[in-house]
């Protein structure tokens, strides 16, 4: 594969509500979809309190439509502050595994890896997914913008009613938000490739409970 890394001098966009939220025609994407019950709303509204008291402090309005514009604008080591304590934060509370957990049986994660594989090479390319108990974390890269958004969009409501059909249940699977980043270099790439690799035994869960794919490179 031919690795693309995000780029601020050449275009891109920022979607609010949507996944992804920074979408760049080419980049390697990290991105995270979660369960509905993954998080407590107690412990959500609590780090989205300490959120915006930190933006606040460093002179960004956290209700503004552009907050993560305002925030690539800090120095370096402010950003660094801000991804490292409430991205480490928040990826902790979901490997903390909070709610059903339907993911954790090996036959339900089955359907999101099946569902990501399925148009690998064709609509995207995808380096590396982990399926967690109650989350999903994957590298992948899209030629073009519209692919991305249409492409998790695709995927999220396709798993979700696969797996509400198994259960035999229905209403909201995933969270419609969550956490995505476009990868800045190859030295990230790889971060980021080892930080999936490694999410199941972190969150101390035997190899039955999460399903992982890494393509060789």
């Amino acid at each position: 594969m031919d690795l693309h890394f995000f780029d601020r001098n050449t275009e891109y966009t920022v979607i609010e509500r949507r996944l992804p939220h920074w979408v760049q025609s080419g980049v390697v994407c990290f991105v995270t979809w979660r369960t509905d019950d993954s998080i407590p709303a107690s412990v959500l509204e609590k780090w989205r309190q300490d959120r915006r008291q930190w933006l606040r402090q460093h002179g960004i309005n956290p209700i503004s439509r552009n907050w993560r514009q305002q925030l690539q604008l800090l120095d370096i080591e402010a950003q660094a502050e801000f991804y490292q304590h409430f991205s480490k934060r928040w990826h902790d509370e979901l490997d903390a595994c909070h709610g059903a957990c339907v993911l954790r049986d090996h036959s339900n994660a089955e359907i999101v890896g099946n569902s990501l594989h399925k148009f690998d090479g064709d609509r995207y390319e995808l380096t590396d997914f982990i399926v967690m108990p109650n989350h999903v974390h994957l590298l992948a890269t899209f030629s073009v913008e519209a692919a991305t958004l249409e492409q998790c969009e695709s995927w999220k409501h396709f798993t979700a009613h696969q797996i509400n059909r198994k259960l035999v249940q229905s209403g909201r699977f995933w969270q419609q938000d969550g956490f995505d980043h476009l990868v800045r270099s190859v030295e990230q790439f790889e971060h980021f490739r080892r930080y999936i690799a490694r999410n199941g035994i972190k969150a101390g869960l035997s190899p039955s409970e999460y399903l992982h794919y890494s393509k060789a490179m």
